[in-house]
């Protein structure tokens, strides 16, 4: 029987289609000091992970009973793919199942944003009942997105479900990727329409200039920011940028400076340098929507990320493994 160390969970779904189909699951969580010793003691074929396990050149090594490494999501620099692939091990993710979460989520910051709500949800229950009229007031400048311009910085799926709804909002939509010259977004309505619109994707620095919001969907390749202090310096003055992407893509110092000396009047942020322990000065600042990696945090997208996974190790197993009968 192939065994599956799903470390950082997965969907009741996923788990009966794995356990229908005659595999071993355990979903008991490994700390990562002890997970090379537990992999070889339980002998696991199989270790799923999230964004928290780190699957290493150390696992990859020490660990031969390893043949498939999966990652519920879409990044996977917590794993190192290449060695793991040069070893031997197949590496699986699940790069379709979140993208109308996350996109989702990034409209959730931007009317945090915009409306104030990340302020308001935290005063309100200390001052409401006192402060009522001045805080009424000093939420009073909100902006509407119809008309605004938004800039998405990587355009590849999670991207293009982001321009989807920036479309539907009346938004305009710039789009910047080092790999997708245009894509077509379309929008399929309730009663059947559909409506396609070609967006050309633009240089990351005229991108910058021209957005009112900017939001990241790329992975994190090597140490340096993509978003520098040099690059919240090209963007508008009272303009926003939210990350639900990667931490380290933004410079987070740099990001609290352009807020405090009001370069930047919002910001946006799902993941964080250093999770799970963010600098308490960005924790603390008063002008940052904030959620802890919670992306492709919903029913619908882990039911997906489940289910997608337990058939792709279903097909690597049936070609690569052993198992007594398909079901």
């Amino acid at each position: 029987m192939i065994k599956i160390l799903a470390n950082d969970g997965i969907s009741q779904a996923g788990i009966e289609k794995l356990e229908s189909n005659g595999f071993f699951l355990s979903t008991i969580n490994i700390p990562q000091e002890k997970l090379i010793d537990e992999i070889n003691e339980q002998k696991y074929d199989v270790v799923l992970v999230r964004s928290a396990t780190k699957i290493r050149k150390d696992v990859i090594d020490q660990c031969p009973s390893l043949k498939i490494i999966g990652r519920g999501g879409v990044g996977m620099d917590n794993i190192d793919v290449e060695y793991a692939k040069e070893n031997g091990k197949s590496v699986i993710n699940t790069p379709a199942a979140s993208s109308s979460s996350v996109a989702e989520l990034v409209f959730a910051h931007l009317f945090s944003m915009v409306r104030f709500l990340y302020s308001a949800n935290r005063r309100m229950p200390m001052e409401g009942d006192t402060n009522f009229k001045n805080l009424k007031k000093s939420y009073s400048a909100g902006k509407e997105l119809q008309s605004r311009t938004l800039g998405i910085i990587g355009f590849g799926r999670i991207g293009q479900e982001v321009a989807k709804r920036a479309i539907g909002l009346g938004m305009k939509v710039l789009a910047h990727d080092k790999f997708i010259n245009e894509a077509n977004i379309s929008l399929n309505f309730f009663n059947g329409d559909k409506k396609t619109f070609t967006i050309e994707t633009i240089e990351i620095d005229e991108l910058l200039k021209e957005s009112d919001f900017v939001t990241l969907h790329v992975p994190k390749t090597g140490d340096e920011a993509l978003i520098s202090a040099e690059k919240i310096g090209l963007m508008k003055k009272g303009s926003g940028i939210i990350n639900t992407s990667r931490g380290g893509l933004v410079d987070e110092t740099a990001l609290m400076f352009a807020l405090d000396k009001e370069k930047l009047a919002y910001a946006g942020l799902d993941v964080f340098d250093n999770e799970p322990t963010p600098s308490i000065h960005l924790l603390m600042h008063n002008a940052i929507s904030m959620t802890p990696h919670i992306g492709a945090a919903t029913n619908e997208a882990q039911d997906r990320i489940g289910i997608e996974l337990a058939d792709q190790i279903i097909s690597v197993s049936y070609t690569h493994l052993t198992l007594p009968t398909k079901a």
